[in-house]
């Protein structure tokens, strides 16, 4: 009986300290940029601080639809903006924000899901202090894409 009791946790000791030798440890988190590829560097003309843009579905006439994932570094944003069919924007990782004009700032995380009417003036980028990634979606692309405006100040941005 002595035996059985020194025995069982023994063994289970030593199965847990042999996992825990083989098990390989996991790759530290890449940056944002959620399942897809980060993409190529967003222009600056529309865009203050880092934006990375990556297509996932480009224009055509059968789906009218434009699709992006998009990562901004830290404290980066789009310029004031609009969207002739309006936009959708899934954010897929990290803490953002959201504004239209007129409006208090919104503040995204993952899973949030933000609806651009048709015409409204707005912008999105990241928090001051995390990165922020998010699929757009821009529908009805036959009614045009976007109509860039102004950049953010950092006033506004900082509200």
């Amino acid at each position: 009986m002595t035996i059985k009791r020194i025995a069982l946790p023994l063994a289970l000791t030593l199965s847990l300290t042999c996992l825990a030798q083989t098990t390989t440890p996991k790759a530290p988190a890449t940056p944002l940029s959620g399942p897809f590829a980060k993409g190529e560097r967003a222009p600056a003309a529309n865009f203050t601080g880092v934006v990375y843009v990556a297509m996932l579905v480009k224009e055509d006439p059968t789906f009218n639809c434009l699709s992006a994932n998009v990562t901004f570094a830290p404290g980066a944003r789009s310029n004031w903006h609009t969207h002739a069919a309006g936009q959708i924007l899934l954010v897929t990782e990290g803490v953002g924000y959201y504004q239209e004009k007129g409006q208090p700032i919104r503040q995204l995380r993952q899973g949030d899901v933000v609806q651009a009417q048709p015409g409204v003036e707005h912008w999105h980028g990241a928090s001051p202090q995390q990165g922020m990634t998010h699929i757009s979606l821009n529908v009805n692309t036959e009614k045009g894409i976007v109509d860039w405006g102004r950049p953010v100040t950092d006033q506004e941005y900082n509200r």
